[in-house]
């Protein structure tokens, strides 16, 4: 047992516990002084935490930073404490489940789903808004929430083209808005024939939602190539630590650590471009966001 932990082995323990007891004395620290209102951090703050991603949340930069030092201190390697903050921070995003495309999927359905419930209702002779209120009360659960907001908008008395557009600004998605802007030209200038256009419109979006699910499909063994090579590569890595040390002495020099830096970059120039080829353009959005303090009765094209 002393063997295996050696004096060096017991300081780097030492640094590690006294790391995490600090940095945890900072997020109480934090935890105290931080003020109540978002709004109310710094201009600096607020720009730099609008640039980061938004699965990094306050806790995992945390794990992350404490991770890493861990990781230094135990290996002496501060480009290996650097390497890991950083995988910890991007890798579950780029090897866990694509949970955003997967909810962007389902939306497009649940919006293809709504423009047919609005076009057989239209085809009742329904007025559109009465086949609105309808078909916000079933609508799909995806759809749910900004539904309600337009049945409630609408019922309240505001212009149905205004709370068209404020639903179209709720979803946030380019199909949405093709949908709306059929709604809202046939709102205004009681545009005659919308039942089938409406259906032709569910076409094209089922015909999107088809055409990314063959893609997150390829993307799925993509990103299933990607686990296993990080997995063995981390397995061996650790192993070699954890069971021969004296093997990996040459890094413990500045060249060393130069070459550990140069395979930390490759690794991160392959996952980018791997995340780059993936990412799907989107269309340009034809319903802009309102800007404030704009009124419901004074946007553009809307009712006066």
């Amino acid at each position: 047992m002393n063997s295996l932990l050696g004096p060096g082995t017991w300081t780097g323990v030492a640094v590690a516990c006294g790391t995490v007891f600090g940095l945890g004395l900072v997020a109480i620290g934090y935890g105290a002084v931080r003020r109540a209102a978002p709004e109310q951090r710094p201009g600096l703050w607020r720009a730099l935490e609008a640039r980061l991603p938004t699965d990094w949340t306050t806790r995992r930069v945390v794990i992350a930073t404490v991770a890493g030092v861990v990781t230094g201190a135990l290996t002496a390697w501060p480009v290996a404490a650097v390497l890991t903050t950083i995988a910890l921070l991007t890798l579950p995003g780029l090897l866990g489940p694509d949970r955003p495309a997967a909810r962007r999927t389902e939306r497009m359905e649940a919006l293809a789903t709504w423009t047919e419930m609005l076009r057989d209702t239209l085809s009742a002779a329904a007025g559109l808004e009465q086949a609105v209120l309808a078909t916000a009360d079933i609508a799909p659960a995806a759809l749910e929430s900004e539904m309600r907001e337009l049945a409630t908008a609408v019922r309240s008395g505001r212009p149905l083209p205004a709370a068209l557009r404020a639903f179209a600004e709720d979803v946030d998605d380019p199909l949405a808005d093709v949908v709306v802007t059929a709604l809202v030209m046939a709102a205004e200038q009681q545009a005659s024939q919308l039942a089938p256009l409406l259906g032709e419109l569910a076409e094209s979006v089922r015909e999107q939602v088809a055409m990314r699910q063959r893609i997150d499909a390829g993307r799925a063994s993509v990103r299933t190539g990607v686990r296993v090579t990080v997995t063995v590569t981390l397995g061996m890595a650790v192993g070699l630590v954890v069971l021969n040390r004296p093997y990996l002495d040459p890094f413990n020099t500045l060249t060393g650590q130069l070459v550990l830096a140069v395979v930390g970059a490759l690794f991160a120039a392959s996952f980018t471009y791997l995340t780059a080829i993936g990412r799907i353009e989107e269309p340009i959005r034809l319903i802009s966001k309102a800007t404030p303090g704009t009124a419901a009765g004074t946007e553009p094209g809307g009712t006066r």
